[in-house]
């Protein structure tokens, strides 16, 4: 899957559950280990998991769904 994909992804999954602050970082210049990096701001700890685990959720349905394609073809 591409990186712009991913990014639209993670970012449109934090805003779904009110993140705040969101911020991608192109990071290449600084690491070899990514490419982009997802920074948002949460109210308390609570929301911060929820963020987390949505974010999680929305990446891995869409890596699935690519799967599916490529198992197709």
């Amino acid at each position: 899957m591409r990186i712009d994909k991913l990014q639209r992804i993670a970012v449109g999954a934090l805003e779904d559950i009110k993140a705040r602050d969101i911020q991608v970082l192109d990071v290449r210049a600084r690491t070899s280990l990514y490419d982009t990096m997802v920074i948002a701001s949460a109210d308390s700890n609570r929301q911060v998991r929820a963020l987390a685990n949505h974010v999680r959720d929305k990446l891995k349905e869409a890596s699935d769904a690519a799967s599916e394609v490529a198992e197709e073809a």
